[in-house]
């Protein structure tokens, strides 16, 4: 992974595998501003899935867009990468595009995460419903604690799809 640091430089080098299996070019997103959020179904912050997907939906038109990827390295997630995509569309009503399960921490993390955090210069994720904020020049603007309501990012993203 070490190698891969020095090459990537924003997050459109990094790619993802959808639920449905497609592969997710994150280049897709240039010029865009973007959530990238690791989730969990069963998590007491799940609601958060709601706040973001209204955020989603309020300002998608002008170049905004949520990433979920789940994990269950906190052992709340549901058993498999479909029975967690119906979870989230029937209780959270999500739309925005979520991933195939993936570890935010450890030997086996997903490279986009070992990114994110360096990007952003704080180390490991702690818990679910770690948010960063990325401008549209795929940069990390900022990282988000578990427990900050999507609402309260609200402005951060306006200022960015301005």
């Amino acid at each position: 992974m070490k190698g891969t640091k020095s090459v990537m430089t924003t997050i459109y080098d990094f790619k993802e595998t959808e639920m449905s299996g497609k592969t997710i070019d994150l280049s897709v997103y240039k010029d865009k501003v973007i959530v990238v959020v690791n989730t969990a179904s069963k998590c007491g912050l799940a609601p958060q899935l709601t706040a973001l997907e209204t955020l989603y939906q309020k300002y998608k038109e002008q170049g905004f867009e949520v990433l979920g990827l789940p994990s269950n390295q906190f052992r709340q997630e549901l058993d498999s990468d479909d029975e967690t995509n119906e979870y989230c569309k029937v209780h959270y009503g999500v739309t925005f595009p979520m991933t195939k399960r993936i570890k935010v921490n450890g030997d086996k993390e997903d490279p986009l995460f070992t990114y994110l955090k360096d990007a952003a210069g704080h180390g490991k994720i702690k818990w679910n419903f770690t948010k960063f904020l990325i401008g549209r020049d795929g940069q990390v603007i900022k990282r988000y604690a578990p427990q900050t309501k999507p609402e309260k990012m609200e402005e951060d993203i306006v200022a960015a799809l301005k």
